[in-house]
């Protein structure tokens, strides 16, 4: 099969059983900003199903990407996807919990798109494994476009408590001195943090 068609496969199954994955414009960003910068070695929080961690190794063949996922339904689907698309020898998937996971490899690009509630953790706990002028981007800032909403006219609590926490996110970035955060409306919303 070929890969595009492959992949078009992964985006069906993807909205049919409701996985989360990047929007299509978000993806596109993501994948001229790999090319652009000549991006190698790539980390990714929360694989899902493998979807962009295959596109991305799909820049270039000398790609290569370690990418974490928790949920066990969702590794073991990663890992057939991965085995189909024949880059088990440049996609290193871990089962684990994110914050359990102890790596000492250094990267170009760390791809945050895991559990939006736990995104500061993730970026302090990974900040030691990205390089001098490499990039943390982080997906879902707008949350469906309730940033922008005010937080007292979200009915659901646990909605309510995830924007909050998106928002404490953003204000962590843009406080942080030792990065350069570009916020993006690409997508559902993208953070772009630079290393200095």
């Amino acid at each position: 099969m070929k890969k595009n068609q492959f992949i078009l496969q992964m985006k069906e199954y993807a909205e049919e059983n409701h996985v989360p994955i990047m929007t299509d414009d978000g993806l596109h960003y993501l994948l001229q900003y790999i090319k652009k910068h000549h991006v190698k070695k790539i980390l990714e929080i929360g694989t899902a199903i493998g979807y962009s961690a295959i596109c991305m190794c799909g820049v270039s063949d000398d790609i290569e990407v370690t990418t974490i996922e928790r949920d066990e339904p969702r590794y073991l689907e990663a890992v057939l996807n991965v085995e189909q698309a024949e880059l088990e020898d440049r996609i290193h998937l871990i089962f684990q919990d994110a914050l359990e996971v102890e790596l000492d490899d250094t990267f170009d690009l760390i791809f945050i798109d895991a559990a939006k509630a736990q995104n500061i953790k993730f970026f302090e706990r990974f900040e030691k494994n990205l390089r001098q002028g490499g990039t943390f981007i982080t997906d879902n800032m707008d949350f469906h476009g309730m940033v922008q909403v005010d937080e007292d006219k979200i009915e659901s609590r646990n909605v309510r408590q995830l924007v909050h926490k998106v928002k404490n996110y953003i204000a962590f970035l843009q406080e942080n001195k030792n990065y350069d955060t570009q916020f993006l409306s690409i997508g559902d919303g993208l953070a772009v943090s630079v290393k200095k």
